[in-house]
């Protein structure tokens, strides 16, 4: 029984979704206390709780008493099920965050899965199915990983209510990946998005991504989109060879909208100051592919607490060594196997 405190480096929903994932993977169960404990509201909120349901019912997993506000967690874990899923949040809580739960050890299972979530799909301080789609599958795909999504209603905080499918091909034979230098010409391309709202909101976004980014007229885009509760996000996409990077920031009550494209505008500067190819959110989802490849190097333009605390859970089940390297405006991560 692996033994996790929830409370090291940034204390949050990361560690345990990781764990979750890697328990599956190689059958090792474990037992996790204090989850969550960093956060404003310590143990499990709804997203949480149906990643830990999710998890459980792919591998059939022995699994302890857990509501919303649990901080103590235990899960055994009885083999991966390749299937069709159905996983409702109930909330606006993060779909991306539930899929990125399961979908290391369904890329293993034999066969192939359908997973169909319901709830937040464009979220604050989460990875949007956006940057999944764009940013992490391309990549996956490089490493072998046969992975689609189709976006189907969009969920914006705090109404949800968005449907995310996603069809994943599994015995996936992981290839390495390296990406130490961004290679090609960088183009960047932005847009925003509005749900029962104003689109004149969009288009002042936009004008904020053209004139404060440089880009053309052709190269952003104005969008209304479906959804059961108003929404808005602005998108920024920097494109390499071989990479996308995507950048986001959501709409607020009593935020302008100018602020809210400033904030892209402020992650994609950052990014094309450094010459490092991985963002910081990026190099989050990448360890723990690298670690099933049995090895891979990354540069990243930082090396976030979500990253070291990763980096931890991994080694916890999986025989590698994630080294971290962390110098003026990037950070080399890479993964070796051991024996």
């Amino acid at each position: 029984m692996i033994e996790i405190d929830g409370s090291r480096g940034e204390g949050g929903g990361q560690i345990l979704r990781s764990a979750l994932a890697l328990s599956v993977l190689t059958g090792r169960p474990f037992r996790i206390e204090q989850i969550r404990a960093r956060r404003k509201k310590p143990g499990l909120m709804r997203q949480h709780l149906t990643a830990v349901r999710a998890a459980a019912r792919v591998s059939h997993a022995a699994l302890s008493d857990v509501t919303v506000g649990s901080t103590v967690l235990s899960f055994a874990p009885q083999g991966v099920v390749a299937g069709h899923y159905e996983f409702a949040i109930g909330t606006a809580g993060s779909t991306s965050l539930v899929l990125q739960t399961v979908l290391w050890p369904l890329l293993a299972a034999a066969g192939e899965s359908v997973l169909v979530l319901t709830g937040g799909t464009h979220n604050p301080m989460c990875p949007p199915v956006t940057f999944m789609e764009h940013a992490l599958l391309p990549l996956l795909a490089t490493m072998g990983a046969d992975v689609t999504l189709s976006l189907e209603r969009y969920g914006f905080f705090p109404a949800g209510g968005g449907r995310l499918v996603a069809r994943i091909r599994g015995s996936t034979a992981w290839r390495p990946l390296e990406l130490l230098t961004r290679r090609g010409d960088v183009s960047v391309r932005g847009g925003a998005q509005v749900a029962e709202l104003s689109e004149k909101i969009a288009h002042r976004e936009v004008r904020v991504l053209k004139d404060k980014l440089g880009l053309a007229r052709d190269a952003v885009t104005v969008e209304t989109v479906k959804s059961i509760g108003p929404g808005n996000i602005v998108q920024a996409f920097v494109q390499s060879e071989g990479l996308c990077e995507v950048f986001t920031a959501c709409g607020e009550r009593g935020l302008r909208a100018e602020q809210v494209a400033k904030r892209v505008v402020g992650q994609v500067r950052q990014y094309l100051a450094s010459d490092a190819p991985v963002g910081p959110y990026l190099a989050d989802q990448l360890l723990i592919p690298l670690a099933l490849a049995g090895g891979g190097t990354f540069r990243c333009t930082e090396a976030t607490p979500h990253l070291h605390s990763n980096a931890e859970v991994v080694e916890m089940f999986l025989p590698v060594r994630v080294q971290i390297d962390e110098g003026a405006g990037a950070a080399q991560v890479t993964v070796r196997g051991v024996s």
